[in-house]
């Protein structure tokens, strides 16, 4: 297949609780989906969360937040990303981040092979 789009904004993704462990405030869900993968094998996807925080531990990404707000805590570094529409986001894998979602934030990301 040489080419192809997939709206992003309005893919259908099923949400689901976050694990009691995960949970920082409120009850925050999330959902995702693979969209597919670059010639090189990178996968693409769409990720979304809603309001309320969780702790993670990221893996090498590449991000660009479609709708929504939110403030990314990097634990080791002591300092918050915060994003919004258009933002575009590198997180290194093994980074410890508390995601503060304050309107439901929608991403499309890509993670190398």
């Amino acid at each position: 297949m040489s080419g192809r789009v997939t709206d992003a904004a309005t893919a259908a993704i099923a949400h689901e609780p976050r694990p009691a462990d995960e949970v920082v405030a409120g009850t925050p869900s999330t959902a995702w989906a693979a969209l597919g993968a670059t010639p090189a094998g990178d996968e693409v996807g769409v990720w979304e969360m809603t309001a309320g925080a969780m702790r993670d531990v990221e893996a090498d990404e590449v991000f660009v937040v479609l709708s929504g707000r939110a403030s990314v805590e990097l634990v080791d570094e002591g300092r918050t990303l915060e994003l919004g529409p258009g933002s575009v986001g590198w997180l290194d894998a093994g980074t410890r981040t508390v995601w503060t979602v304050h309107e439901t934030l929608r991403k499309v990301y890509i993670t190398p092979a």
